[in-house]
């Protein structure tokens, strides 16, 4: 880990708004991040990731972004919880009720609710357990094996587990 810090600017976390973030981890969903990337892109140049701008457009116009049927139906979900207010306040939140509230919403599951917490919420203690490329690093760096052993790698590393997250992902960036 010492090695990955010296290598890598520090962790860049909390940039991004809720919704922004909401919208562009529905898009990274089982995605590559080139891809995902890609995709957000084509979203970016045809609306506002705004709320109100994503309700607006027709179904087909995010389809032909390469976005699927069943992700532009959570998208639309989405913007409707944050017209509703469903969103506001949750930075207030813990992280628990934060997660709790964000699963609420079709289409976000624990990783990208954690996802939020990271990056638009800026909280420094998240681990997420299920990631995949997490524990791809881990096993590279450490030799981790399994969901267990990741989780238990993430003890040495608290109350800092986001950083850490963050330069494990720099080993994937790296590649």
């Amino acid at each position: 880990m010492r090695k990955l810090i010296g290598a890598h600017d520090p962790p860049r976390i909390g940039q991004n708004p809720v919704f922004f973030s909401l919208v562009r981890a529905v898009i990274s969903q089982q995605l590559s991040e080139a891809a995902a990337s890609t995709i957000f892109k084509r979203l970016c140049a045809i609306a506002e990731i705004t709320p109100d701008a994503l309700i607006a457009l027709d179904l087909e116009s995010i389809r032909k972004c390469g976005i699927s049927s069943s992700k532009v139906g959570y998208i639309k979900g989405i913007s409707q919880a944050a017209l509703d207010g469903t969103l506001n306040d949750i930075e207030t939140l813990s992280d628990d009720e934060a997660i709790k509230a964000m699963v609420k919403l079709k289409g976000v599951g624990r990783w990208t609710a954690e996802m939020i917490l990271i990056f638009a919420l800026g909280r420094e203690d998240v681990w997420p357990c299920d990631d995949a490329g997490l524990l791809r690093s881990a096993n590279r760096l450490y030799g981790i094996q399994g969901v267990s052993e990741f989780m238990a790698l993430g003890e040495r590393f608290i109350p800092f587990r986001t950083h850490a997250a963050w330069y494990l992902w720099s080993i994937l960036d790296s590649k």
